[in-house]
Protein backbone atom coordinates (compact mmCIF):
# COMPACT_ATOMS: atom_id res chain seq x y z
CA UNK A 1 0.00 0.00 0.00
CA UNK A 2 1.22 3.75 -0.60
CA UNK A 3 1.58 6.46 1.63
CA UNK A 4 -0.26 9.46 1.62
CA UNK A 5 1.43 13.03 1.20
CA UNK A 6 1.56 16.14 -0.32
CA UNK A 7 3.10 17.07 -3.25
CA UNK A 8 5.72 20.34 -3.49
CA UNK A 9 3.85 22.64 -5.14
CA UNK A 10 0.54 21.68 -5.14
CA UNK A 11 -2.32 23.06 -3.63
CA UNK A 12 -2.88 21.15 0.38
CA UNK A 13 -6.16 20.06 -0.15
CA UNK A 14 -4.90 18.48 -3.00
CA UNK A 15 -3.41 14.70 -2.14
CA UNK A 16 -1.25 12.03 -4.33
CA UNK A 17 -0.68 8.67 -3.65
CA UNK A 18 3.29 7.51 -3.67
CA UNK A 19 4.88 4.28 -3.55
CA UNK A 20 2.40 2.41 -6.53
CA UNK A 21 -0.46 4.28 -6.97
CA UNK A 22 -0.39 7.89 -8.65
CA UNK A 23 -3.15 9.41 -10.28
CA UNK A 24 -6.31 9.97 -8.34
CA UNK A 25 -10.00 8.85 -9.05
CA UNK A 26 -12.15 10.07 -6.41
CA UNK A 27 -12.01 12.86 -3.77
CA UNK A 28 -14.13 14.03 -1.39
CA UNK A 29 -13.58 17.98 0.51
CA UNK A 30 -15.33 18.62 3.15
CA UNK A 31 -18.29 16.66 2.64
CA UNK A 32 -21.35 17.22 4.73
CA UNK A 33 -24.79 16.02 4.70
CA UNK A 34 -27.18 17.12 7.95
CA UNK A 35 -30.31 15.66 8.62
CA UNK A 36 -31.80 18.04 11.19
CA UNK A 37 -29.39 17.94 13.59
CA UNK A 38 -27.99 14.22 12.90
CA UNK A 39 -24.27 14.97 11.05
CA UNK A 40 -24.71 11.86 8.94
CA UNK A 41 -21.41 13.08 6.55
CA UNK A 42 -19.29 15.89 8.58
CA UNK A 43 -16.35 17.35 6.48
CA UNK A 44 -15.24 13.91 4.96
CA UNK A 45 -11.80 14.28 3.42
CA UNK A 46 -10.85 11.06 1.37
CA UNK A 47 -9.24 10.00 -1.89
CA UNK A 48 -8.83 6.78 -3.95
CA UNK A 49 -6.05 6.49 -6.18
CA UNK A 50 -6.99 4.50 -10.07
CA UNK A 51 -6.15 1.04 -9.63
CA UNK A 52 -6.68 0.96 -5.63
CA UNK A 53 -9.45 -1.13 -3.35
CA UNK A 54 -10.25 0.86 0.22
CA UNK A 55 -12.46 -0.36 2.44
CA UNK A 56 -15.05 1.38 4.61
CA UNK A 57 -16.35 0.31 8.02
CA UNK A 58 -17.82 1.61 11.00
CA UNK A 59 -20.63 0.93 13.32
CA UNK A 60 -24.44 1.19 12.25
CA UNK A 61 -25.83 4.86 11.29
CA UNK A 62 -21.87 5.88 11.30
CA UNK A 63 -22.95 7.43 7.27
CA UNK A 64 -21.44 4.93 5.54
CA UNK A 65 -24.35 4.59 2.83
CA UNK A 66 -24.78 8.18 3.09
CA UNK A 67 -21.08 8.97 2.19
CA UNK A 68 -22.01 6.14 -0.85
CA UNK A 69 -25.38 8.37 -1.85
CA UNK A 70 -23.51 11.61 -1.48
CA UNK A 71 -20.56 10.14 -3.76
CA UNK A 72 -23.13 8.44 -6.45
CA UNK A 73 -25.82 11.31 -6.56
CA UNK A 74 -28.34 9.93 -4.52
CA UNK A 75 -28.35 12.48 -2.57
CA UNK A 76 -27.17 16.32 -2.68
CA UNK A 77 -24.48 17.35 0.09
CA UNK A 78 -25.36 20.20 2.03
CA UNK A 79 -21.71 21.49 1.68
CA UNK A 80 -18.31 20.18 -0.04
CA UNK A 81 -16.93 18.58 -3.19
CA UNK A 82 -17.04 14.78 -4.96
CA UNK A 83 -14.27 15.18 -7.48
CA UNK A 84 -14.12 12.07 -10.12
CA UNK A 85 -10.56 12.31 -12.22
CA UNK A 86 -10.13 15.91 -11.23
CA UNK A 87 -13.40 17.60 -12.57
CA UNK A 88 -16.14 18.37 -9.70
CA UNK A 89 -19.62 15.97 -10.39
CA UNK A 90 -20.53 17.57 -7.38
CA UNK A 91 -24.10 19.23 -9.38
CA UNK A 92 -24.29 16.27 -11.80
CA UNK A 93 -27.40 13.91 -11.13
CA UNK A 94 -27.20 10.44 -10.33
CA UNK A 95 -27.52 9.11 -14.00
CA UNK A 96 -24.83 11.79 -15.25
CA UNK A 97 -22.41 10.52 -12.33
CA UNK A 98 -22.92 6.92 -13.36
CA UNK A 99 -22.20 7.62 -17.05
CA UNK A 100 -19.30 9.83 -15.78
CA UNK A 101 -17.74 6.03 -14.71
CA UNK A 102 -19.31 5.60 -11.27
CA UNK A 103 -21.26 2.03 -10.71
CA UNK A 104 -22.43 1.05 -7.50
CA UNK A 105 -24.11 -2.11 -5.85
CA UNK A 106 -26.68 -1.59 -3.02
CA UNK A 107 -27.12 -3.40 0.16
CA UNK A 108 -30.24 -4.64 -0.71
CA UNK A 109 -30.46 -6.71 -4.42
CA UNK A 110 -33.33 -5.25 -6.44
CA UNK A 111 -33.07 -6.85 -10.14
CA UNK A 112 -35.72 -7.03 -12.20
CA UNK A 113 -37.20 -9.79 -11.06
CA UNK A 114 -39.71 -11.10 -14.16
CA UNK A 115 -36.26 -10.29 -16.74
CA UNK A 116 -33.75 -12.64 -16.79
CA UNK A 117 -30.55 -12.58 -15.40
CA UNK A 118 -28.93 -11.40 -19.07
CA UNK A 119 -32.07 -9.12 -19.53
CA UNK A 120 -31.06 -7.43 -15.84
CA UNK A 121 -27.62 -6.96 -17.39
CA UNK A 122 -28.50 -5.58 -20.51
CA UNK A 123 -30.99 -2.48 -18.95
CA UNK A 124 -27.73 -1.59 -17.28
CA UNK A 125 -25.71 -1.35 -20.14
CA UNK A 126 -28.35 0.31 -22.55
CA UNK A 127 -29.59 2.78 -20.07
CA UNK A 128 -26.34 2.89 -17.33
CA UNK A 129 -24.00 3.71 -20.03
CA UNK A 130 -25.81 4.47 -23.30
CA UNK A 131 -24.28 1.46 -25.38
CA UNK A 132 -26.66 -0.08 -27.59
CA UNK A 133 -28.13 -3.50 -27.49
CA UNK A 134 -26.21 -5.03 -30.10
CA UNK A 135 -22.90 -3.58 -28.93
CA UNK A 136 -24.06 -4.43 -25.46
CA UNK A 137 -24.52 -8.37 -26.01
CA UNK A 138 -21.21 -8.88 -25.68
CA UNK A 139 -19.99 -7.34 -23.37
CA UNK A 140 -22.64 -8.48 -20.99
CA UNK A 141 -21.76 -12.33 -21.36
CA UNK A 142 -18.58 -11.16 -20.30
CA UNK A 143 -19.36 -9.79 -17.07
CA UNK A 144 -21.67 -12.89 -16.53
CA UNK A 145 -18.57 -15.16 -17.17
CA UNK A 146 -16.63 -13.09 -14.46
CA UNK A 147 -19.04 -12.52 -12.12
CA UNK A 148 -20.05 -16.76 -12.16
CA UNK A 149 -23.44 -15.94 -13.25
CA UNK A 150 -22.83 -17.38 -16.92
CA UNK A 151 -24.80 -20.52 -16.17
CA UNK A 152 -27.93 -18.82 -15.25
CA UNK A 153 -28.29 -15.98 -18.00
CA UNK A 154 -31.42 -16.71 -18.93
CA UNK A 155 -33.55 -18.06 -15.71
CA UNK A 156 -35.67 -14.92 -14.28
CA UNK A 157 -33.59 -13.09 -11.72
CA UNK A 158 -36.51 -13.39 -9.47
CA UNK A 159 -35.36 -17.18 -9.06
CA UNK A 160 -31.54 -16.62 -7.37
CA UNK A 161 -30.57 -17.18 -4.27
CA UNK A 162 -28.86 -14.59 -2.18
CA UNK A 163 -25.70 -15.04 -3.30
CA UNK A 164 -26.90 -15.42 -6.92
CA UNK A 165 -28.77 -11.87 -5.81
CA UNK A 166 -25.16 -10.15 -4.75
CA UNK A 167 -23.59 -11.19 -7.62
CA UNK A 168 -26.25 -9.81 -10.17
CA UNK A 169 -26.11 -7.00 -8.34
CA UNK A 170 -22.54 -6.51 -8.80
CA UNK A 171 -22.88 -7.65 -12.06
CA UNK A 172 -25.38 -4.86 -12.78
CA UNK A 173 -23.11 -1.99 -11.69
CA UNK A 174 -19.82 -3.89 -14.22
CA UNK A 175 -22.46 -3.43 -16.99
CA UNK A 176 -22.29 0.56 -17.22
CA UNK A 177 -19.01 0.38 -17.40
CA UNK A 178 -17.96 1.65 -14.10
CA UNK A 179 -14.00 3.43 -13.23
CA UNK A 180 -15.16 3.65 -9.87
CA UNK A 181 -17.16 0.53 -8.49
CA UNK A 182 -18.73 1.28 -5.12
CA UNK A 183 -19.73 -2.21 -3.16
CA UNK A 184 -22.14 -1.31 -0.22
CA UNK A 185 -22.30 -4.35 2.18
CA UNK A 186 -22.40 -6.98 -0.80
CA UNK A 187 -21.82 -9.66 1.45
CA UNK A 188 -23.84 -9.26 4.32
CA UNK A 189 -25.89 -12.44 5.18
CA UNK A 190 -23.76 -14.69 3.40
CA UNK A 191 -22.29 -18.02 4.50
CA UNK A 192 -18.70 -18.10 5.57
CA UNK A 193 -18.06 -20.53 2.24
CA UNK A 194 -20.78 -17.90 -0.24
CA UNK A 195 -18.57 -15.43 1.57
CA UNK A 196 -15.03 -16.91 0.42
CA UNK A 197 -16.69 -17.36 -3.41
CA UNK A 198 -17.48 -13.59 -3.13
CA UNK A 199 -13.99 -12.49 -2.19
CA UNK A 200 -12.92 -14.42 -4.89
CA UNK A 201 -15.02 -12.88 -7.39
CA UNK A 202 -14.14 -9.30 -5.64
CA UNK A 203 -10.66 -10.29 -6.23
CA UNK A 204 -10.86 -10.46 -9.92
CA UNK A 205 -13.02 -7.77 -10.43
CA UNK A 206 -9.97 -5.78 -8.76
CA UNK A 207 -7.65 -7.79 -11.09
CA UNK A 208 -9.59 -6.29 -14.26
CA UNK A 209 -8.26 -3.16 -13.09
CA UNK A 210 -11.80 -1.68 -11.50
CA UNK A 211 -11.40 0.46 -8.80
CA UNK A 212 -13.08 -0.69 -5.72
CA UNK A 213 -14.82 1.15 -2.31
CA UNK A 214 -16.28 -1.49 -0.37
CA UNK A 215 -18.77 -0.92 2.53
CA UNK A 216 -18.67 -4.24 4.41
CA UNK A 217 -19.59 -5.29 8.35
CA UNK A 218 -17.69 -8.47 7.45
CA UNK A 219 -13.91 -7.12 8.04
CA UNK A 220 -12.43 -10.11 7.57
CA UNK A 221 -14.16 -10.41 3.82
CA UNK A 222 -12.53 -6.90 3.26
CA UNK A 223 -8.87 -7.44 4.36
CA UNK A 224 -8.52 -10.08 1.67
CA UNK A 225 -9.31 -7.25 -0.89
CA UNK A 226 -8.41 -4.05 -0.09
CA UNK A 227 -5.33 -1.84 0.52
CA UNK A 228 -7.07 0.91 3.04
CA UNK A 229 -8.82 0.60 5.76
CA UNK A 230 -11.35 4.46 6.12
CA UNK A 231 -13.36 4.01 9.67
CA UNK A 232 -16.10 6.86 9.49
CA UNK A 233 -18.48 7.37 13.43
CA UNK A 234 -21.08 9.51 14.08
CA UNK A 235 -20.63 11.05 9.89
CA UNK A 236 -16.47 11.77 10.88
CA UNK A 237 -13.49 9.77 9.54
CA UNK A 238 -11.52 8.60 12.83
CA UNK A 239 -9.25 6.42 11.30
CA UNK A 240 -7.45 5.58 8.38
CA UNK A 241 -4.09 3.32 7.04
CA UNK A 242 -3.14 -0.20 6.22
CA UNK A 243 -5.67 -2.86 7.21
CA UNK A 244 -3.39 -4.22 10.31
CA UNK A 245 -2.93 -0.77 11.58
CA UNK A 246 -6.65 0.77 11.54
CA UNK A 247 -7.80 -2.99 13.14
CA UNK A 248 -4.79 -2.72 15.77
CA UNK A 249 -6.24 0.55 16.96
CA UNK A 250 -7.08 0.63 20.35
CA UNK A 251 -10.32 3.78 19.38
CA UNK A 252 -10.83 1.74 16.83
CA UNK A 253 -11.20 -1.89 18.56
CA UNK A 254 -13.42 0.22 20.86
CA UNK A 255 -15.73 2.32 18.79
CA UNK A 256 -15.99 -0.38 15.82
CA UNK A 257 -15.92 -3.97 17.98
CA UNK A 258 -16.97 -2.69 21.57
CA UNK A 259 -13.88 -3.82 22.75
CA UNK A 260 -12.73 -1.73 26.00
CA UNK A 261 -8.90 0.27 25.09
Amino acid sequence: MGSWGTGPGRNPRETILLDGFHTMLLETRRLSKFFGSVKAADGIDFGVAAGEAVGIIGPNGAGKSTLFNLIAGNLAADSGEVLLEGKDISHLEAHRRCAAGIGRSYQIPLPFENLTVFENLLVAAVHGRGRSVGGATDVCAGILEQTGLIRRANVPAGSLTLLERKRLEMARALATGPKLLLLDEIAGGLTESECHELVATIRGIRAGGTTIVWIEHIVHALVAVVDRLIVLNFGRKIAEGHPATVMGSAEVREIYMGLAA
